[in-house]
């Protein structure tokens, strides 16, 4: 209930930044979130082996109270143009933007982009701690340097959509992420391997999360909180999705059908989004298509004429 940090981080810098940076610093606060959720692996892998798992909580406890403290003592107060909505309206005013295709397009991808990305990282140390690998929970804990490097490698996320890129890069970093699968997939004959598909797939989630927040702050430049509060509900909801059926799915059929699985979120949230690069045919285009149609047998008919 109070796990909102992401979200206020994220809104704070696209509020504070300048709008042609918006997208560049977007991308370096995710790329932290990322690394946080990857680097965490490592080290309460190692924490819990050394310490026991109790300790992992004493010490990301110390942790946020120093991060606290930082929150008051470095970071500057947002600066309003305007006179703040009441929380009532600001709430009453999400319906409407549920209600946006635009808005629905991105957070379906999200979705489904999380959906995706959990069903590796939820579903990884089963097989891992098992035949024939028995790995340990530090060892396994290391995979996630394989994730930082994808998400690191894709800072530049940002700096594309600033450049006017998010729709092109969106399209090519979920095609990345169902290549990414089929590297993964191998994981029961292959670590190596198991490890290109552990970058690439990071990259690719962490290109089109950026490009999905840039897009999204750019078309409500005056409401960027709530705009990215409501998107992560999409990502939240996917999480849960992922994490919940990838286990289901490893302890029935093994981590080939998990593959399948987060390949199959992937895919879907490709079609969606080639589905939105097409311009809806709306009434007017209509009309038009058909005057043109009509002045094109009007010109045939004139020309069949002695």
């Amino acid at each position: 209930m109070f796990a909102v940090v992401v979200q206020t981080t994220v809104a704070y810098a696209a509020s504070v930044s300048p709008p042609a940076e918006r997208g560049r610093n977007i991308g370096v606060v995710t790329s932290g979130v990322v690394v946080g959720i990857l680097g965490a692996r490592i080290v309460t892998g190692a924490l819990a082996e050394v310490w026991g798992w109790r300790s992992v909580y004493a010490v990301l406890a110390v942790l946020s109270l120093g991060l606290a403290a930082l929150v008051f003592a470095v970071l500057p107060s947002e600066e309003h143009s305007n006179s703040p909505a009441s929380y009532r309206q600001l709430v009453g005013s999400l319906g409407g933007l549920f209600g946006q295709r635009a808005f629905l397009t991105r957070g379906l991808i999200a979705f489904l982009l999380f959906a995706s990305f959990q069903t590796l990282w939820s579903g990884l140390a089963l097989p891992l701690g098992g035949t024939p690998w028995q790995l340990s929970e530090s060892q396994i804990g290391l995979f996630g340097i394989a994730g930082l490097a994808g998400a690191l490698g894709a800072a530049r996320a940002g700096r594309w959509a600033d450049a006017g890129r998010a729709a092109p890069v969106t399209g090519i970093a979920l095609t990345l992420l169902i290549l990414s699968w089929a590297a993964i997939a191998q994981l029961p004959w292959s670590l190596w391997l198991l490890i290109v598909g552990i970058v690439v797939l990071d990259f690719a989630v962490q290109a089109v999360h950026v490009s999905n927040q840039h897009v999204l702050t750019a078309a409500h430049p005056d409401r960027v909180s709530s705009v990215l509060g409501s998107y992560m509900v999409f990502y939240s909801l996917g999480s849960a999705i992922g994490a919940a059926t990838t286990t289901a799915i490893f302890t029935a059929h093994g981590w080939v059908d998990s593959s399948v699985l987060g390949a199959g979120f992937a895919a879907c949230a490709l079609a969606v989004w080639a589905t939105d690069r097409r311009p809806p045919r709306d009434s007017a285009n209509l009309r038009s298509e058909k005057a043109g149609a009509r002045q094109a047998r009007e010109e045939t008919q004139g020309t069949d004429r002695p």
